[in-house]
């Protein structure tokens, strides 16, 4: 069974840094392109960060550029998504997918983790 788990949500003022972690199992984690989207009240959900299988290559929405940083650690079946500078009005519950480069639209998705930005 593939479990994408997320952590590292909190409530945090505006400026500071967060770091979140989505934990994977029961996938071979290094067969799949790894990405973060947020979802903010009200509104749909959106790619924020994406990173290829050995983590060669990024891709950020024009929105985080310069402040958020994803990674990954295939040793730990982990991906982490670095924020800085965390915008108010920034709060938005924050989802982890897998996408198989492998299969065709095969992809799994955490069950999210809240991060509220206060001014």
């Amino acid at each position: 069974q593939v479990q994408l788990v997320e952590s590292g949500g909190a409530l945090v003022q505006a400026g500071a840094s967060l770091r979140l972690s989505c934990a994977a199992s029961g996938l071979t984690f290094s067969r799949y392109a790894m990405s973060w989207y947020r979802q903010a009240p009200g509104k749909e959900r959106e790619l924020v960060a994406a990173i290829t299988r050995a983590g060669g290559s990024t891709h950020y929405a024009d929105s985080v550029k310069g402040r958020f940083t994803i990674s990954r650690d295939n040793a730990k079946n982990t991906v982490y998504r670095q924020m800085n500078n965390l915008k108010p009005g920034g709060t938005a519950v924050y989802y982890c997918n897998a996408l198989s480069e492998m299969y065709y639209g095969l992809d799994y998705w955490g069950k999210g983790t809240l991060v509220n930005v206060s001014s």
